[in-house]
């Protein structure tokens, strides 16, 4: 229902409304209401039923105002994450922002860490900058859970952060809405896949902009299902959450519009300018020009990739021990070119060496050696087994090497930065050994993400505290498959 039509509602006409476009009517009616939704897509978002939505595209649009306005309207109690709280700050952040809207009806309350509205709405700011911080977040109920630039979120930050909306209040409603610009990195393509039915062209069943689709976690997987109906599955009871995407442009944001920024858009490179100027989903994701590791290599080797394994024991083992925190201990196992599926083993269940021993010891018992990653924990790990008679080999990532690339050429700072070109030099499509990797999304976000650098001295890998800032975790999985393909140090040796 457009606004002019909502404007002329009568009370009477009110009960065949839904209840969204109930409550808009009286946000219209109020004679001086705190925010009002743009016409056209920031209202259509405002007004949308769905439990989770994602509203984003062009650059400019009114998306992060859409959940400063929701916070203000429509919810009791709202949170808005961003990737680091410092962004929230300054002239043109979102804490002015509120606090421009909010005039004499509310003001910043450092308790929450928000806005503290005199009806007693609150928007509090968080920032998340690694998994870490997830834990402070736990157990804080909100009705509304927002994310500001939500490609620049990983996707398990998301559904921890989403897993607390709720509400005690009868009537309120709760819902969880991303905002933010077509992902132009690899970490942030899972966007694109979790509002596939929108966004992905290659769909098998494209939803329209504003459409309601339900979805269930099934078996620890995304599912779309048919209806909002409730079924039960192993004794448990399912109820399907929907979720829409509705497309934002800069002609929804007139004010800004008017004032030239389509031409600044118009400046960029591309694909950045399409991404931004037009909301465009469509553009292929451009690697990093220093990634070690090219996506479709990766990609590559997760389609080569079969169910069963090749016969006879296993060619070699790579551990990554956890370092606390949320980090994991991950093994990865080969066959020859093929990659058994890792091994997970959270670091609360592998608090010492004498767990990590029994899992190495049970790889090694499949075959081959194992490689181990011995800085910080893993020290103890290789000692412990070599107690119980096991030879592991420990792999020291920060230490020198005198090994070369392939064409023995190229030199490497260090051991980490020749395990992660070996590994680039066994996926190369033209030269490589036809590696096959376990279809894993964790994996391979963890073996794009790596960055190089060329210096007077050789190759040099970013380290694993840098690309876990990045990441948001540790790359614990990327980390246990270079371990498990890294040749022999002390010979030139081929990947097999």
């Amino acid at each position: 229902m457009s606004t002019s039509a909502l404007k002329s509602a009568t009370v009477e006409s009110l009960p065949s409304l839904s209840k969204q476009e109930q409550e808009l009517i009286l946000l219209l009616s109020q004679e001086d209401p705190i925010w009002l939704p743009q016409p056209g897509a920031q209202q259509r978002a405002w007004l949308t039923p769905a439990d989770e939505l994602y509203y984003g595209g062009q650059a400019g649009g009114g998306k992060t105002d859409l959940l400063l306005g929701l916070g203000l309207t429509a919810h009791q109690r709202t949170i808005i994450f961003r990737r680091n709280y410092t962004q929230f700050k300054g002239g043109d952040g979102l804490i002015s922002r509120a606090l421009l809207v909010a005039g004499a009806k509310g003001h910043f309350s450092s308790r929450i860490n928000g806005l503290l509205m005199n009806d007693g709405r609150t928007i509090e700011f968080g920032g998340v900058e690694d998994m870490g911080e997830l834990g402070k977040w736990k157990g804080r109920p909100h009705d509304m859970v927002g994310f500001d630039e939500l490609s620049e979120f990983m996707e398990q930050m998301y559904l921890f952060l989403m897993g607390w909306v709720r509400t005690t209040r009868p009537g309120q409603k709760t819902r969880v809405v991303g905002a933010g610009n077509p992902p132009t990195s690899i970490e942030g393509e899972w966007v694109i896949k979790r509002w596939g039915a929108w966004l992905d062209g290659q769909h098998s069943n494209p939803a329209k902009p504003g459409e309601l689709r339900w979805y269930a976690r099934l078996n620890d997987k995304d599912t779309e299902v048919d209806s909002p109906t409730p079924f039960i599955i192993n004794g448990e009871r399912i109820v399907p959450k929907s979720r829409t995407f509705i497309p934002a442009s800069l002609a929804d944001n007139p004010i800004l519009a008017s004032q030239g920024y389509g031409a600044q858009l118009q400046a960029l490179p591309e694909p950045l300018r399409s991404q931004l100027l037009y909301g465009d989903y469509t553009i292929g994701l451009k690697d990093d020009p220093w990634q070690v590791i090219p996506t479709a290599w990766v990609d590559a080797a997760m389609k080569r990739w079969v169910e069963h394994r090749p016969p006879g024991p296993a060619t070699q083992s790579g551990l990554d021990v956890a370092r606390g925190g949320a980090d994991k201990t991950v093994l990865a196992q080969r066959w020859g070119e093929w990659f058994a599926p890792l091994e997970r083993y959270p670091g609360k269940d592998t608090p010492d060496g004498q767990e990590c021993r029994r899992i190495v010891i049970n790889a090694m018992m499949r075959g081959g050696s194992c490689n181990v990653d011995v800085i910080g924990p893993g020290a103890s790990v290789v000692d412990l087994c070599r107690e119980a008679g096991y030879e592991t080999l420990p792999i020291n990532f920060g230490a020198g090497t005198k090994r070369r690339d392939r064409t023995k050429l190229l030199r490497f700072v260090n051991v980490r930065a020749f395990a992660y070109w070996s590994f680039r030099e066994a996926l190369d499509p033209e030269h490589g050994d036809g590696v096959m990797l376990p279809p894993d999304q964790e994996l391979r976000a963890d073996l794009c993400a790596a960055r190089y650098d060329v210096r007077v001295n050789g190759l040099l890998i970013e380290d694993k505290e840098a690309i876990s800032k990045r990441l948001g975790r540790s790359p614990d999985a990327g980390d246990a498959v270079v371990l498990a393909a890294m040749p022999p140090l002390a010979a030139e040796v081929t990947f097999r």
